[in-house]
């Protein structure tokens, strides 16, 4: 299958400002169009050990397997998953650890998603931004449904309380209510956001939204200021972002869009000027012609 080129990338993830280590984790590659986010749980080393152990199985597996992307995408999930599953009987500290997390291949003018937890994939289109991935908590499903407003979903107590997880038990790659996997097109003035929950815990979609909207070419300004952001809103987990921008993809808030704003304004105004100027013209034609 063909890798679509021409997007942009930027990634970087933080410990936050009440942690000092970090259980998340973050994989790109453009080239084979895989981008992934991963948050670990079960404690300081074996959160680590969790997550690390996602990016190192999936990746290759996907790069080593061949077919149909979804069923890959499970396969490689599920293969993570029973990986982590064998690491945590080695040692007692690793015993029930696992991760959450967001993956997107990116195949020809198409996303397929794999993703399992709370870490997150927003789409931007046309100047809005949406969340793509169900959170797998009780709370997500409420605010989902829209029993509970964003707000409130982030202030709750259990937000974090998720009831699927990669790691915490053996898996087969077609089981239910394990992997949810998702397909859209990916439109060259698209993007995407993937991110761990300590963004999307701190920062609203409205504000990811405004920031992402400033993009102006570098992407690594965007995931960059994402990051400030939440921090700046308490920091209270790891953060971690990835932002895809498509070849097109201009933030509605950026110079460059400004400017071409700019330009459309005066190339209307020139075209309404050229359309009364024809059209005085052709009213003198008619009154020269009538004999007034």
């Amino acid at each position: 299958m063909n890798v679509t080129l021409g997007w942009t990338t930027g990634v970087a993830s933080d410990p936050g400002l009440l942690r000092d280590n970090n259980e998340d984790r973050v994989y790109v590659d453009e080239s084979a169009g895989i981008f992934l986010v991963v948050d670990g749980m079960g404690g300081r080393a074996a959160g680590e050990m969790a997550a690390q152990t996602a990016i190192e199985v999936i990746p290759q597996h996907l790069k080593g397997s061949e077919g149909d992307v979804a069923g890959r995408v499970r396969e490689a999930i599920t293969a993570a998953n029973n990986e982590i599953y064998r690491r945590a009987q080695e040692r007692e500290e690793w015993h029930g650890m696992a991760c959450v997390l967001t993956l997107a291949v990116a195949r020809e003018d198409r996303i397929t998603l794999g993703h399992v937890g709370d870490s997150r994939l927003y789409l931007v289109w046309n100047g809005t931004l949406r969340k793509v991935t169900p959170d797998h908590s009780l709370v997500g499903e409420l605010e989902d449904r829209g029993e509970l407003t964003e707000a409130e979903a982030i202030a709750h107590p259990k937000r974090n309380e998720v009831f699927r997880d990669v790691g915490s038990r053996p898996r087969v790659a077609d089981e239910e209510e394990f992997i949810d996997i998702r397909s859209f097109p990916f439109r060259p003035g698209a993007a995407l956001v993937l991110c761990t929950d300590g963004l999307s815990d701190m920062l609203t979609s409205a504000e990811m939204n405004e920031i992402v909207q400033r993009y102006s070419g570098d992407p690594s300004v965007v995931v960059r200021d994402l990051i400030d952001a939440a921090n700046h809103m308490g920091g209270k987990d790891n953060i971690s972002v990835v932002f895809v921008a498509g070849p097109e993809f201009l933030g509605d808030q950026s110079e460059a869009m400004s400017e071409a704003r700019t330009r459309n304004s005066i190339t209307q105004v020139r075209e309404v000027k050229s359309w009364w100027r024809r059209l005085l013209n052709r009213v003198g034609y008619l009154l020269d012609r009538s004999g007034h």
